[in-house]
């Protein structure tokens, strides 16, 4: 038996992978070990949407290989498979995955348990990964324990056609490709079947998928008609993808009331540089719709300040759209130009300082409107799926459908179970009181 430990950075589907890549050391009868502990190896999971994310993930190989020079650092995901060279350089004990490979890290438990005692784990994985895989499957990852979170997300659908001028992620993970109807149902029958109460359906752009005549409303449809109990999640939706069959499709009660949106700017001259396909006045025609499908949901928002050629009236634009539509949330994210993009080499690039005084600006409309959404909730009912017990105090925390962050007190409670509580106090944590 060998030690594992991960470190994931990113988007909900290198979460999932590194769940299931966790998972299959477990199946194998390897040891996942917390973050701080000592392993045989580490896989980390790189993300390569913003320079921040990069520089943080070669912060932790670094220290790593340095902490523990025996030990194999593995590095894989999105900016394994751009920044290769980069990584390696990192320390002698790296060893480099591309995404376009990381599929490959399920067969490794495996190989590893086969070889046990001949020599170090550090030189079998060496070799196993060293030889060139059969092929890849984006959809190969299944997760059959969660090593990290309480809710069981799902991968439907990988990559990207839409090739907006500041992503880098479909230099990554490639053309757009879904997974059939029929395995994505069966897997979330199977995760029902083992006890999860959320499925969280996930993707690079999910609004894309499509297969075998199947979109997305179709293959939400399938999924209720074949579970009972667990509620579903959307991941983020792209707003030009968003049409009213799904719109009517999310009206089921087991779908959660949250939605994300990669909004990205409220100006249609930034939007077009942008190479987005939609412009403010859809955006807000959309949030309207979706206020009709759900009963006062949880509305998140991504947004970049900064991007080049963004003007002061650019950004009064965006304050405005967030706050007219008044989004539960912001997600800002300062303009971070990627190798291989569009955007990398646009004319008019705005001050640094300038650019995160725009970033600042926004999270403060954010902190305000987050407050007032969370306010409306008290007094009311919500189901929280429960990640975190305390016994002993009798109290447990977890996230209600519509993605507020709840302190439930009451009788003794389980992780993983999906709890009906009546929130008496707003916050950044709400509290809220079980019912019977």
């Amino acid at each position: 038996m060998i030690s594992v430990g991960f470190h994931t950075f990113g988007c909900k589907l290198n979460q999932y992978e590194t769940e299931a890549i966790a998972s299959s050391f477990r199946e194998a009868g390897h040891a996942v070990v917390g973050r701080g502990a000592a392993a045989d190896l580490y896989v980390v999971n790189t993300c390569t949407v913003t320079s921040q994310g990069e520089q943080k993930a070669r912060r932790v190989i670094r220290l790593l290989s340095k902490t523990h020079p025996e030990s194999l650092i593995i590095a894989t995901g999105c900016s394994a498979e751009v920044e290769a060279g980069a990584l390696r350089r990192l320390g002698s004990n790296v060893a480099v995955v591309p995404q376009s490979r990381k599929d490959r890290l399920l067969e490794l438990p495996r190989a590893l348990a086969s070889g046990e005692g001949e020599t170090s784990p550090a030189s079998r994985a060496l070799v196993f990964l060293s030889d060139p895989p059969a092929g890849h499957d984006p959809f190969r990852y299944e997760v059959s324990f969660l090593s990290f979170h309480t809710r069981a997300w799902l991968k439907v659908q990988d990559g990207c056609d839409a090739r907006c001028a500041y992503c880098r992620v479909p230099l990554a993970r490639g053309a757009a490709v879904s997974l059939e109807p029929k395995t994505v149902v069966e897997r979330a029958v199977s995760l029902e079947d083992a006890g999860c109460a959320e499925i969280v359906l996930t993707g690079v752009n999910l609004c894309a998928y499509s297969c075998r005549g199947a979109a997305l409303a179709d293959l939400l449809r399938k999924i209720l008609s074949r579970t009972s109990r667990c509620r579903l999640r959307l991941s983020s939706m792209e707003p030009d993808r968003i049409d009213e069959d799904l719109l009517d499709a999310v009206r089921h009660p087991r779908v959660c009331a949250h939605f994300h949106i990669p909004v990205q700017s409220g100006s249609d001259a930034v939007l077009s540089r942008m190479r987005r396909r939609y412009g403010g006045a859809d955006v807000a025609h959309l949030v309207e719709r979706l206020r009709s499908a759900k009963q006062d949901p949880f509305l998140a928002a991504d947004v970049i300040t900064g991007f080049p050629g963004e003007t002061e009236a650019d950004h009064a634009a965006t304050r405005s759209l967030v706050r007219d539509l008044d989004f539960s949330r912001l997600h800002v994210f300062p303009f971070s130009p990627r190798p291989g993009t569009t955007a990398c080499a646009l004319p008019g690039r705005v001050a640094e300082k300038l650019r995160d005084d725009r970033a600042a600006d926004l999270r403060a409309v954010s902190v305000g409107q987050y407050r007032d959404y969370v306010s409306r909730w008290v007094g009311k009912d919500v189901d929280v799926l429960l990640e975190k017990v305390d016994l002993l105090a009798g109290e447990a925390s977890g996230f209600s459908a519509n993605y507020l962050k709840v302190m439930v007190f009451g009788s003794p409670m389980r992780r993983g179970e999906l709890v009906a509580a009546r929130i008496v106090e707003a916050g950044d944590v709400c509290r809220a009181e079980r019912k019977p």
